[in-house]
């Protein structure tokens, strides 16, 4: 085995630490070892990738990277790193790695389409009881993305998204209601992402939308008013999968004058109860 093969299979990740080599004419060399280590962390973002459209929910081990990308771990470990700090990749528990929230709105969600079905009793149901319209979303990183949405009776209708509507996760009360059933990392996570998004939506901000995730886990629901569309308010709650692990979110739409405080609480146990009815083993 010639030394420069040695040196590539055991010591990979001197091109990365190590002082910079020494140009050639034109900078051949420097751009051979910066493209070798672009090729190298592309690869394993594709693996990560890989592992999570195949369903590894806890994310894939470092111990399985190693083997698919033939990588030595000290490599890999340098590679994650700038990954990581740009957000392609997520940590997720000590020695496993998953999709970051740069690459969630490019993720596929696992049974969207499906959902959108199995949520369409509900929202029907919701719309029936009180008239007014209702909403269906799923969380694709830190934004949400409306799947759903079922029109009501009554003559004034509040239609504020469109199905296929993404916005920052929180400002639309599906989505606060999704974002409080968060874990405290995840719901940090996602207010640092949409923070210069936020301003746009009524003048949110990240410590208002502290306050309203605090709130909705007070009451067990959400409640948003004059922030994804002035002169709304809207309700919502969160939906669970059969893991207990929140995954969409549904809300009613309707002016201010028709969700007085009483109301609100009436249509969260509405939506509550046809949840129950329709899904009671989850999404």
């Amino acid at each position: 085995m010639s030394t420069k093969r040695t040196h590539e299979k055991v010591h990979p990740a001197d091109e990365m630490t190590g002082p910079a080599p020494a140009e050639g004419p034109g900078g051949t060399l420097s751009e051979e070892v910066g493209n070798r280590t672009l090729r190298r962390g592309l690869q394993v973002l594709d693996q990560v990738l890989a592992a999570s459209r195949e369903g590894v929910r806890e994310g894939v081990r470092v111990v399985d990277l190693c083997r698919a990308t033939g990588l030595e771990r000290a490599t890999l470990y340098r590679l994650l790193g700038p990954l990581i700090d740009a957000g392609y990749v997520a940590r997720q528990g000590r020695y496993r790695y998953q999709p970051g929230l740069r690459l969630a709105p490019l993720q596929p969600q696992p049974g969207s389409a499906n959902w959108a079905v199995r949520l369409e009793p509900v929202l029907a149901q919701v719309s029936a009881s009180g008239g007014d319209a209702t909403f269906a979303i799923v969380r694709e990183g830190a934004q949400s993305r409306c799947i759903a949405r079922h029109v009501g009776t009554h003559p004034v209708q509040i239609l504020v998204i469109q199905v296929g509507t993404a916005q920052p996760l929180g400002v639309g009360a599906a989505g606060l209601a999704l974002l409080a059933a968060l874990p405290e990392a995840e719901v940090e996570a996602c207010i640092a992402a949409n923070a210069d998004q936020l301003p746009a939506y009524g003048g949110m901000s990240p410590e208002r939308l502290r306050l309203l995730v605090a709130a909705s886990r007070e009451r067990g629901w959400s409640v948003v008013g004059n922030h994804a569309t002035r002169g709304v308010l809207a309700v919502g709650c969160a939906v669970r999968n059969a893991l207990g692990e929140p995954v969409a979110g549904i809300s009613v739409a309707t002016t201010l004058a028709r969700l007085p405080k009483a109301r609100q609480q009436l249509m969260a146990r509405v939506m509550q109860e046809a949840l129950q009815q329709h899904l009671p083993a989850g999404l």
